[in-house]
């Protein structure tokens, strides 16, 4: 890129990574898609697909098996939940498979290979009962960023989208000003100079706005998050680029990513939305746990009995075990809320 077509322009971080990832030639609308720089619990293992069809497979009893049961995937990437949700549905629930409609809601162009029985869209759809699944999608809508300054006032973060490069700009005012006195306090007595925040209003208004687009169902975010009163006092802007994390630099070469504060998203759904009717909070480990995936070896008199079965069941264990890790994929939230109906009862033993 020539020095004429660098972009030197300061502006807040939410423009600046709004562009970068979704702009023209942005990061996550790109033919190569994000998996060729991260991989999520989607790409570490089918397992993964496997448990969301029995989280299914509990809602569609509990809807009282409706003629469509819509799964709608949030910033979908290229579909890879839904071609495997398909087949393990076809291949494990053929009756149920005959009434799924698969959405993907995603900013880039439809794949060319994908199969026809996928819908792809840019906007969410309403569905009249269903499953609104997002993976890994709240953390990239993009926010802007805070830092309190040496006399102790907040102010929104200006970057250089060229270089990363920051300033402070104005102090935070209105709604922001709002959402950070309820969800993140950075005034003196819970903040010093050099403490950041991500505002997060936008990621509660594009949450609640994708719960309302189910008539009955649930919706699960699952994310890296945090919750009030264990904020992380420098933030958690982070990038990414072919699987090494980066300087954060808004010029659409990387994955510019925050952590949720999905308490706020949670509690702003049902504000929006009177239809909620069960919200809970629990880990990605719990979560998986409750729909079959342990990581647990198995049985070492298997390996006599069924030497094969043995080294499927074997890799199938550390799979699992790096899907419910508690370090790792296993440290995602899971925000759960249900839509017009109670949450399936194999999940009231979860904490609300």
């Amino acid at each position: 890129m020539d020095g004429d077509q660098v972009d030197r322009a300061w502006r807040g971080w939410r423009q600046a990574t709004e562009q970068a990832l979704y702009g023209d030639g942005g990061f996550f609308v790109r033919p190569s898609g994000p998996a060729a720089h991260f991989r999520t619990s989607v790409h570490a293992s089918e397992l993964f697909a496997g448990a969301v069809l029995t989280l299914l497979r509990q809602l569609d009893q509990a809807l009282g098996r409706p003629a469509e049961l819509v799964v709608t995937d949030m910033g979908a990437g290229r579909a890879e939940l839904l071609v495997a949700l398909g087949a393990h549905a076809r291949a494990e629930a053929p009756e149920l498979a005959r009434r799924l409609v698969l959405r993907a809601v995603e900013k880039a162009p439809r794949p060319e290979r994908l199969p026809s029985w996928i819908h792809w869209s840019d906007r969410i759809e309403p569905a009249a009962a269903g499953l609104l699944f997002a993976n890994e999608w709240l953390d990239n809508v993009p926010v802007e960023i805070a830092e309190v300054d040496h006399e102790g006032v907040p102010r929104l973060l200006r970057v250089c989208p060229a270089t990363g490069d920051e300033q402070l700009g104005e102090p935070v005012a209105g709604a922001d000003a709002a959402w950070l006195d309820r969800w993140w306090p950075l005034g003196p007595e819970h903040a010093e100079p050099g403490f950041r925040a991500e505002i997060g209003l936008p990621r509660d208004r594009a949450w609640a706005e994708a719960v309302a687009s189910l008539g009955r169902g649930v919706a699960v975010a699952v994310d890296y998050a945090h919750r009030s009163g264990s904020r992380p006092p420098f933030g958690t802007l982070a990038a990414f680029r072919e699987g090494r994390e980066v300087r954060p630099v808004p010029d659409g070469s990387c994955d510019l990513t925050s952590h949720v504060a999905l308490d706020a998203c949670l509690d702003a759904s049902l504000a929006a939305n009177p239809g909620v009717v069960h919200s809970l909070w629990t880990t990605q480990r719990d979560a998986l746990r409750l729909l079959g995936l342990s990581g647990a070896r198995p049985p070492l008199a298997l390996a006599s009995s069924d030497p094969a079965g043995y080294v499927r069941a074997l890799a199938a264990a550390g799979e699992a075990a790096e899907l419910t890790a508690s370090g790792g994929l296993g440290g995602f939230g899971w925000g759960i809320q249900s839509v017009g109906i109670p949450l399936p009862r194999e999940w009231h033993t979860l904490a609300p």
